[in-house]
């Protein structure tokens, strides 16, 4: 393990820059001033995901006389590049969230030349160079720039009629067991998404051995359990719910769905006397939120968040639903509309009739979570770099704060107590190496609450999670979308209880290399910590075609542990331990 300062000088490769991919057009420069070719970003690899929304047939809608000339072939071609490659930060409809818009009255000004090389050669700003670096052929790009020259397709709408026919009982609800029908160590199972596979892990905390390999949507991209700590949901990019029984003799689904063609969210009713009775999946496209039945999956109630802007009061017809977590203090599940800056909480006692407080935030929001006393929420505005806090017991905006750095990124965030402090809750930043520290106790450090009272310096951009836990002592840092292969290998690791002096250090730990990987540049990516809080696990994800695995560190010590390693374990990211995530420990 190596001591570094906060300088991390060596870390400037990504500052001013976000690590996804975007199709910026802010540059004054002409066509013939070709940009300069910016280095590769794995990002891209990371965020990718319409596959469904991607094997879709389109009509070209309402031709124009002066529109290039494309053939029906080449536009699904590209509307599949389109929707694979770029939709996930400029939107299916092309009006702009992350990324800038890229509607007909924009690219056309800038024109076929223009396009081509901005494609081709990318930008520093962020936007990757798909031609340089080979991830999209001269061709290809020939044929993006033609197709973003003419109006987007809008695809198909997924109402319930739709959505029933996508929703399979596979085991009703009285053929399910009355009580667990295996000796699983259920609150220290990790269900670990394998990307590329469409599956799912499920592996024992103790044993470190592989219980099941489960099929599930695409790239699943996050896991929660039910209140009982019975049922694991799993939402894939590609919109696909898989509900997993836990009790039964090997944990199988016994509910699946289709809840759109892409989505990113879930999460179940934990209230006092709603435990296990619904459940709430997010959809990007479209741009709606779906109530389920807790124990079947059934849809039962679907609405859309097709609006106003908070600010401008523009229409927005795109604003897609990003996090949704349970409130602890009201039967109430949180819901982060991305473009239009709003946060629903949506109170479940009625579906019937629904009541929804709507809360003006700011966009775009992103992902998020609670302070140790679950009271506040905390959630990234990421491409306006602010943090919104809401009051889940008053129902209302406390705080937004700038976030100190580039484009905060906190997956759920990470609770520590400060030294001098006290609270506070914790992100990195994808744009740089900035981890920032947000006071959270407004009764015994009012001066500190709702304010970054200490910025860290860690490895460098590309950070995706921040981690910790109640019992332990230490803070880890990833930064798996940093462009360097030693950056994006290793974690930062801080003591809490040294970032009262004037320069804390963090320990770097060369996590990919204690994986003993021999071919490939696998990604260090999301701390998860065991039951007990005295080991944290570690994705030492690689291509799919290579090998990749699991890294445990004692917590303790900050050794290496175990490696984890199984041809099953095809790209592994998020992992997601029973206990801390029913319980929303982090």
């Amino acid at each position: 393990m190596i001591v570094h300062s906060r300088s991390g000088t060596r870390r400037a490769a990504l500052l001013g820059s976000v690590a996804l991919p975007l199709l910026f057009l802010v540059s004054t420069a002409y066509a013939a001033d070709k940009p300069k070719p910016h280095g590769d970003t794995p990002a891209a690899s990371y965020e990718p995901s319409m596959t469904t929304l991607g094997q879709m047939k389109l009509e070209i809608p309402g031709r124009k006389p002066d529109d290039p000339v494309i053939t029906a072939e080449e536009f699904n071609t590209a509307m599949q590049i389109y929707f694979e490659r770029c939709a996930g930060c400029h939107g299916v409809l092309r009006k702009g969230a992350t990324g800038k818009a890229l509607t007909t009255d924009i690219t056309r000004k800038h024109g076929y030349q223009y396009l081509k090389d901005f494609i081709t050669y990318g930008s520093p700003a962020g936007m990757p160079n798909w031609g340089t670096s080979g991830d999209l052929t001269e061709a290809q790009v020939d044929l993006m720039a033609r197709y973003i020259l003419i109006d987007p397709p809008q695809p198909p709408e997924f109402g319930m009629e739709e959505m029933k026919k996508t929703w399979k009982l596979l085991v009703p609800v009285d053929k399910r067991p009355t009580k667990p029908e295996n000796d699983l160590q259920r609150d220290n199972l990790f269900s670990v998404t394998l990307r590329d596979s469409g599956q799912i892990a499920l592996i024992d905390g103790g044993t470190k051995k592989i219980v099941k390999i489960l099929d599930t949507g695409y790239a699943v991209h996050i896991s929660r359990i039910s209140a009982s700590g019975r049922y694991l949901f799993v939402i894939g990019r590609d919109a696909k719910v898989n509900m997993i029984d836990l009790w039964m003799k090997e944990p199988a689904t016994v509910a699946e769905i289709k809840v759109g063609a892409e989505a990113r969210s879930i999460e179940t009713s934990k209230f006092k006397g709603y435990e296990d009775k619904y459940a709430i999946a997010g959809s990007y496209w479209p741009p709606q939120y779906v109530i389920m039945d807790g124990n079947t999956l059934e849809p039962l109630k679907i609405k859309s968040t097709r609006g106003m802007i908070y600010d401008t009061q523009d229409f927005h017809p795109e604003p897609r639903v990003a996090s949704i977590l349970a409130s602890h203090y009201k039967p109430e599940f949180i819901v982060n509309v991305k473009e239009t800056g709003k946060i629903l909480l949506i109170d479940y006692t009625d579906i019937k009739n629904l009541k929804t407080v709507e809360i003006e935030a700011e966009r775009f929001l992103h992902d998020g979570g609670f302070d140790s006393t679950k009271r506040y929420f905390l959630v990234a505005a990421n491409a306006r770099n602010k943090i919104a806090v809401i009051d889940t017991k008053e129902s209302k905006l406390t705080a937004l704060i700038e976030s100190g750095g580039a484009t905060p990124h906190p997956g759920r965030g990470a609770n520590i107590i400060h030294p001098v402090h006290g609270p506070v809750w914790v992100t990195s930043h994808l744009g740089d190496e900035i981890v920032s520290l947000i006071g959270t106790d407004p009764v015994g450090h009012p001066d500190k609450a709702w304010k970054v009272v200490q910025n860290l310096k860690a490895l460098g951009g590309g950070s995706l999670f921040v981690k910790s836990h109640p019992k332990s002592v230490h803070l880890y840092v990833d930064a798996p979308l940093n462009p360097e292969a030693e950056v994006s290998g290793s974690v930062a690791v801080f003591k809490v209880g040294e970032l009262g002096s004037a320069k804390p250090k963090y320990v770097e730990l060369p996590i990919a290399q204690w994986a003993a990987i021999p071919e490939g540049q696998p990604r260090v990516v999301q701390g998860e910590y065991n039951e007990a809080g005295d080991e944290v696990w570690f994705s030492v994800w690689n291509a799919k075609d290579k090998v990749s695995a699991i890294v445990v560190v004692d917590d303790k010590t900050l050794k290496l542990k175990t490696v984890i390693k199984d041809p099953r374990l095809i790209t592994p990211t998020g992992k997601f331990n029973v206990f801390n995530t029913r319980n929303d420990v982090y």
